[in-house]
């Protein structure tokens, strides 16, 4: 008999325990909600910052909808987006805060809101970007609309906590773009496919100018020029170089290239 009652003592405690873990993991049951919305909200956070994000957007969303008309149901409705940032979903975040920022322009966090909107742009590169080959350019239109999205925002809040950030990851965010436009004038100039190496090196030289590129693209567009027989190009392009950045470490070598390129022809009489 005691060995029959230690067993069903086993069977019922394996039962017990099954259900508990099964209702551990199923991630089904609502938490328990407060009368008060700030109460929600602060559960709600509370769960954010464990990283909790279903119990924390059951809260948040509960109490946007059950509280409509108070100020906390707004801080809802950032504070959904804010999970949908931390989960990554970076495209899900991006409407939520263009839609606050759309839906409440007076709030004292809109410029939070828009400034979080662009950032998703960033955000949502991927860490392979560089090792993409240069066929793909698909992942450019991130980084552009990134930097819209950033002097967009700069533009609209010149006043909010959050512009210097935004302007670092604009720098950033050129980088990158002449880096890519840089490493894809290699990829042509491998292949000696030169007009396409002017094309990708103008591009730096009209919209990154002054970042940190400006020796490289120079001499790129004279390697290029003068492949092309076109020494008058080339001529061209570190001159304005020189005159553009004098105190760059790339001039004296610019300048004993512009000496080596045979005289320019004279001007026809007129």
């Amino acid at each position: 008999m005691p060995v029959m009652r230690r067993l069903v003592l086993a069977l019922v405690l394996s039962s017990t325990g099954c259900a508990s873990v099964s209702t551990f993991f199923s991630g089904n049951d609502d938490p328990v909600y407060s009368t008060e919305a700030d109460e929600n909200l602060k559960k709600g956070n509370e769960a954010l910052e464990g990283k909790n994000f279903v119990e924390a957007a059951k809260y948040f969303e509960f109490t946007r909808t059950k509280f409509p008309f108070l100020e906390a149901s707004k801080e809802a409705e950032l504070k959904l987006a804010d999970c949908s940032y931390e989960q990554e979903k970076y495209v899900e975040a991006r409407d939520r805060y263009q839609n606050f920022a759309r839906l409440h322009p007076t709030h004292p966090k809109v410029d939070y809101a828009a400034f979080r909107a662009a950032e998703t742009h960033f955000k949502d590169i991927p860490s392979d970007f560089f090792l993409l080959p240069p066929a793909i350019e698909k992942d450019q239109v991130e980084l552009k609309g990134a930097l819209i999205a950033l002097n967009e925002f700069a533009r609209l809040y010149p006043k909010s906590e959050y512009v210097e950030r935004a302007q670092k990851i604009s720098a950033d965010v050129r980088r990158r773009l002449a880096r890519h436009e840089l490493y894809v004038a290699e990829f042509y100039a491998r292949r000696e496919k030169w007009p396409a190496v002017i094309n990708r090196l103008t591009v730096v030289r009209k919209n990154f100018s002054g970042i940190g590129f400006d020796a490289e693209v120079a001499f790129g567009l004279y390697d290029a020029h003068l492949a092309l027989k076109q020494p008058e190009a080339a001529r061209e392009v570190l001159a304005a170089y020189v005159d553009a950045f004098p105190q760059d470490e790339g001039v004296p070598k610019a300048k004993k290239l512009i000496a080596r390129l045979p005289a320019p022809a004279p001007a026809p009489a007129p």
